[in-house]
């Protein structure tokens, strides 16, 4: 491809790439273009496809074949221009049309966003909050309780009426203005009193009823409520109580040790408890480190983020977010729905913590530069075996398939990493970092 490169460089790490294709460039692509378009055009007297492209020119203007010309320069040139300039482009590039005829150069522009230059702070020995990993014994009781619901069974209730936490089976029907509406009817429904699963008192107006007693529950739905035919309207319900149950939690002794865990008495389990629960904490106490000591080097870290740069991140972000959503069945029209969100709303709520992780990476991209960080085989190797774990695919089949740049992607990435454990290890641990912080 024939063409020439200028690049201005603009404000707040912008830049605009003019790319100049040759006359003889444009005219081979204003053939390709006739080629492609040729059969829908209608010339009396040709069959379709027939005509000549002159004549098809004199009749509806050269300007029929621009846009598909155009189109075919453009990416290529693009590409190949993007290489030339050795910028560090982050964003799409926004294209627009300079000069465009026959028999004459073709020339676009394409205004990017530029890689920011990162003017480093302070990095090394930053202050962090000094944080010990102590269990205390309600930490252990805690745990104990949550291994005790999970061993928990479900015990039907004869002898009582609904009390608080109980789980009742219920049949019911809701009326708005002596109507039933839609979505208000349902069979054998599980509800647990003192969830707030229900609107308004609904559970609390079960409570003190019996197994196969009728009632009538009156509720008013929120003002913000998601069905628009609903809000701020009084609702009765006709409710069924067809069964009550409450959960029996075991006994904490030694046969509970012994059926939840390897150990034969509930003191065994508990030393466990505690030793597990120490290594957890000291995890989270090496994360807190390292996510602390970011945070103070990129605060002091100066740099200028590009706008469309922040959006690139969002949108990745968002496509991220549809992608854990749909996980869960559910559609991110769906979601949009349900919840009442715009798209532009969505993309302003993200935009703080996409400008939060671009600001970290380049942060520590700078770091790795200026401390010459990097990352062994092993490591990269690791970075790809977190992706493949992540997606569910065979670690070794992602490494024979990945190409070369995407293997230097990884070892950038496991290089930050690296940047990562090296503010943390030259943290200085404080009492009065994390109380300065409470202030």
């Amino acid at each position: 491809m024939s063409y020439t490169v200028e690049v201005e460089n603009l404000e707040k790490s912008m830049a605009k790439i003019m790319i100049t294709v040759s006359a003889e460039e444009f005219e081979a692509a204003m053939v390709k273009s006739y080629n492609k378009n040729k059969r829908k055009v209608s010339v009396q007297g040709f069959r379709k496809g027939k005509a000549p492209r002159k004549l098809i020119e004199r009749i509806y203007g050269p300007e029929i074949f621009y846009e598909d010309a155009a189109n075919f320069v453009i990416p290529e040139t693009y590409e190949e221009a993007k290489k030339e300039t050795g910028l560090e482009i982050v964003s799409r590039p926004e294209i627009d049309i300079v000069d465009i005829g026959e028999n004459r150069e073709f020339v676009f522009s394409a205004t990017v966003a530029v890689k920011p230059e990162v003017t480093l702070g302070e990095y090394k020995g930053v202050e962090v909050e000094k944080r010990e990993a102590n269990v205390t014994d309600a930490d252990i009781d805690a745990e104990l309780e949550r291994v005790q619901e999970q061993n928990s069974r479900m015990i039907t209730v004869e002898d009582r009426p609904v009390e608080k936490d109980d789980t009742v089976t219920i049949d019911f029907e809701g009326f708005v203005d002596g109507e039933p509406f839609q979505g208000g009817k349902s069979e054998n429904y599980p509800l647990v009193i003192g969830s707030h699963a229900f609107i308004d008192t609904f559970e609390d107006q079960l409570i003190g009823k019996n197994t196969g007693e009728e009632t009538e529950v009156h509720v008013t739905f929120p003002e913000e409520y998601h069905e628009a035919s609903l809000k701020g309207k009084p609702a009765l319900f006709k409710v069924a109580i067809k069964a009550i149950r409450r959960k029996e939690l075991p006994e904490l002794d030694d046969e509970f040790a012994s059926e939840v865990s390897e150990f034969e008495t509930l003191e065994e389990y508990k030393n466990s408890i505690r030793e597990t629960l120490t290594e957890r904490r000291k995890e989270e106490i090496k994360r807190l480190k390292e996510e602390e000591a970011v945070e103070k080097a990129v605060a002091n870290a100066q740099m200028e983020l590009p706008e469309p740069m922040v959006d690139e991140q969002v949108q990745r972000m968002i496509q991220e977010f549809a992608g854990r959503i749909a996980q869960q069945g559910l559609s991110f029209e769906q979601y949009m729905q349900m919840t009442g969100m715009t798209p532009d709303a969505l993309m302003q709520q993200m935009k703080p913590d996409a400008e939060k992780r671009i600001r970290a990476r380049l942060t520590l991209e700078a770091i790795v530069k200026a401390e010459n960080i990097t990352a062994s085989d092993e490591e990269v190797d690791k970075e790809i075996e977190n992706m493949a774990s992540m997606y569910q695919m065979d670690f070794e089949d992602v490494k024979e398939t990945i190409s070369d740049t995407e293997r230097e992607q990884f070892r950038q990435d496991a290089a930050v990493q690296n940047a990562v454990y090296f503010l943390a290890e030259n943290a200085v641990e404080t009492e009065s970092a994390g109380k300065e912080e409470e202030e």
